[in-house]
């Protein structure tokens, strides 16, 4: 989610000026003209369009609106968290929140105007069942924020969720398939569709009686009619005739059939069971009808032989329409596999959200693992550029920015739109030459364009790839098709920046999608000079929860350090009100701790746990420590209180205990563990040497045999 303020800025600064705005060219304008929006009523033409441009295009950009990013505020990425634990944030996000919009837009360089053609196209998504009878329904969360946001910039919900296009992802399409696959293989399967077994009813009411009775008339009149070769349609006398508009005589493959219509479950129930108990040349049947409509029929068949070819003709048709069924529900995804097969040069901004929705909404389950995503990422999309990771990492584009914020209205207004006026700001770029885009919407085309004031994820999209483009125009690319290196993904000069994605902004990580290594200085340029300094060492680091919810930060480092001495602690990082971080100096400080907060709180209230400097910390007696490690499998849990103490508290996890004799113990309510959460021991931790414990614990008598002193002068 990219706040887009763009459109209202430019409109206030036309208002207060005579000179029209001009946007990457100084053709007339084209403002007001929406973008091509899709929606399930035009999906099909506009897929058959867009496949068409994405084959002539260079490189395609893309963009997702979300129902939001977060499930609870610790799960917001933190400059303390690993880069493992920034994955599994990221992969909570995309499993947890919906995707409404996705935006894609082709560009083309055209080599006639020495302009690139953008085909911006705004999908509406919405998770619908489509599959009829598979009892499945989607469900998400919405993060009100993010919808206030959408709401802001008139999202229409109502067209997002009437007219959304529907999708199946790959995984959940080898399931429906497989699924029918069972259904299907079973050679006695019921040809007579999901009414259960007509023969197992029995007619104890009056009104069933009489129906089914009248069934038997009506059904005979039809079969004796057809043995003496009279047309027993809707015209025929007699009983059949009374009820010409829920029986009509037709044709099942070259068989003679009576359809049935507009009668309820139990009705057809009825006559399924007087079919089979009074005609033996005759079988009851669903197929499915030209509006893909289950459709009763009784068919006639001439031979046992012949009404078993009947069943198996009738078996392949049902399986037929349920392929045809799953096949039609695939929906958005055709746009996914269209990317992917084309094997264009994808281009997003700050994109590794957008890639793992786009992963788990159109592919499968996210992996466990950020290598074992990149890997599998890599399969489907070879080429991929952040256009914000090439913004901050070469030094030309960098000063262009002005060494400040990349976000995406800022870098487009910066490189892609000349300035209303020359200011005393100006980055240098005002009196040189732009790379000019068209757009192209609905076979009009374009040279200076605005979609208007929405906040749409196709708007986004084209932003993107405007950015690109004048991007590859700053670091000397040539557009042109004879040109060495042509195709963008293999041009030499932007090999360096393909496929590297922050995994976190926050604290700067980028990712390479290549290997799955991940570090703040992937690429050894500009990045390498932002400003993220501070330094982490994880398995010095103890999180503690349950924390009394006005504890500072200056006030855990205080206490700790009267208790380990000046420069124990390196820093504290609060996760939320109820827990914080602590960074020790050194690695064998982390057990040392966890075996004096056991030793404190052992001690129960007797005076020298109570005038011990971390009392302050403990006093709640709620208060719970564990190592980095425990904090990474917290992440991996599918539930999200808002609270981490609560989080934690619910998984069961309760804080490491050691006791006097070495032998460690898990805390976990009724001492079970979880397969999720294996058992821990703070033995794991435990780096420390003999001798380096020895020394702490010299220290700690000390500070006992000082609280003693000062408990017995207050007791005089």
């Amino acid at each position: 989610m990219r706040k887009n303020y763009l459109v209202r800025v430019l409109t206030r600064l036309n208002a207060r000026t005579s000179q029209p705005l001009r946007f990457l060219c100084s053709a007339p304008s084209a403002a007001g003209v929406e973008l091509k929006n899709v929606t399930k009523s035009n999906f099909e033409p506009a897929l058959t369009e867009l496949r068409r441009h994405v084959r002539e295009a260079d490189f395609v950009s893309i963009d997702l609106e979300m129902t939001g990013i977060t499930s609870a505020p610790w799960r917001e990425c933190f400059e303390f968290d690993r880069p493992d634990i920034q994955y599994l944030k990221v992969k909570d996000s995309a499993q947890k929140f919906a995707v409404v919009q996705f935006g894609v837009c082709p560009f083309r360089w055209d080599q006639h105007s020495t302009s690139f053609v953008a085909h911006p196209h705004n999908f509406y998504v919405f998770p619908r069942q489509e599959i009829a009878g598979d009892g499945f329904s989607y469900e998400f969360l919405c993060q009100t924020s993010s919808l206030e946001f959408l709401a802001r910039y008139q999202f229409d919900f109502n067209t997002c969720i009437n007219e959304g296009i529907s999708y199946l992802s790959r995984s959940q399409e080898e399931e429906a398939l497989k699924c029918l696959d069972s259904v299907y293989k079973d050679d006695v399967l019921d040809v007579s569709s999901n009414l259960g077994n007509g023969s197992d009813m029995q007619l104890v009411r009056m009104a069933d009686i009489l129906f089914a009775e009248r069934m038997k008339n009506v059904v005979g009149e039809w079969r004796a009619g057809l043995l003496r070769g009279v047309n027993c349609g809707s015209e025929s006398p007699g009983s059949l005739n009374d009820t010409n508009q829920k029986f009509q005589t037709t044709f099942f493959q070259t068989r003679p059939a009576l359809a049935v219509n507009g009668l309820t479950s139990r009705q057809l129930k009825l006559i399924k069971l007087v079919t089979e108990k009074h005609f033996n040349d005759l079988t009851y049947v669903h197929v499915t009808g030209e509006s893909s409509c289950r459709l009763p029929l009784i068919v006639y068949t001439d031979s046992a032989k012949d009404r078993e070819l009947l069943k198996g003709e009738v078996k392949a048709c049902q399986r037929k329409a349920a392929e045809m069924s799953i096949k039609s529900a695939i929906g958005f995804r055709h746009v996914i596999d269209l990317l992917s097969s084309e094997r264009k040069l994808i281009v997003g901004h700050n994109c590794f959200l957008d890639l793992a929705h786009v992963y788990s909404k159109f592919i499968g389950p996210l992996p466990s693992t950020a290598q074992e995503f990149v890997s599998a990422v890599q399969t489907y999309f070879p080429s991929i550029i952040d256009t914000k990771v090439l913004l901050n990492s070469d030094d030309v584009l960098w000063r262009i920015m002005k060494k400040g914020s990349t976000s995406l209205s800022k870098a487009f207004s910066l490189l892609c739109l000349l300035p209303v006026a020359p200011t005393s700001t100006s980055n240098g770029l005002a009196d040189k030459p732009r790379v000019k885009v068209d757009v192209q919407v609905d076979g009009q085309r374009f040279s200076n364009w605005n979609s208007g004031a929405k906040h749409e994820a196709g708007y986004d999209a084209f932003m993107t790839g405007c950015i690109f483009s004048e991007a590859c125009f700053r670091l000397g690319i040539d557009f042109n098709p004879q040109a060495p290196g042509s195709i963008l993904q293999h041009n030499e000069k932007l090999q360096k920046y393909i496929n590297y994605l922050y995994l976190s902004w926050v604290n700067g990580d980028i990712i390479d999608l290549k290997t799955g290594k991940s570090g703040t200085d992937s690429l050894g340029s500009a990045t390498g000079r932002q400003r993220w300094h501070t330094k982490f060492t994880f398995s010095n680091m103890i999180l503690l929860w349950g924390l009394p919810t006005k504890l500072k930060a200056k006030d855990i480092r205080e206490c700790f350090y009267k208790a380990f001495g000046s420069g124990s602690i390196t820093s504290v990082h609060h996760l939320d009100e109820t827990a914080a971080f602590v960074q020790f100096s050194r690695a064998e400080l982390v057990s040392d701790f966890l075996e004096l907060k056991d030793s404190l709180e052992r001690g129960n209230k007797n005076p020298i746990s109570v005038l011990h400097p971390l009392s302050r910390i403990l006093e709640t007696g709620c208060v719970r420590a564990a190592t980095y490690e425990m904090y990474k499998e917290v992440c991996c849990s599918p539930l999200s209180e808002v609270l981490f103490a609560d989080q934690a508290e619910r998984i069961g996890w309760k804080g490491a205990s050691v006791d006097v004799n070495g032998e460690d113990d898990c805390e976990r309510e009724g001492e079970t563990t979880s397969p999720a959460f294996p058992k821990q021991s703070s033995a794991s931790v435990r780096t420390s040497a003999a001798g380096t414990r020895s020394s702490m614990n010299l220290q700690t008598d000390q500070i006992m045999d000082s609280l003693c002193r000062s408990a017995a002068q207050l007791s005089r």
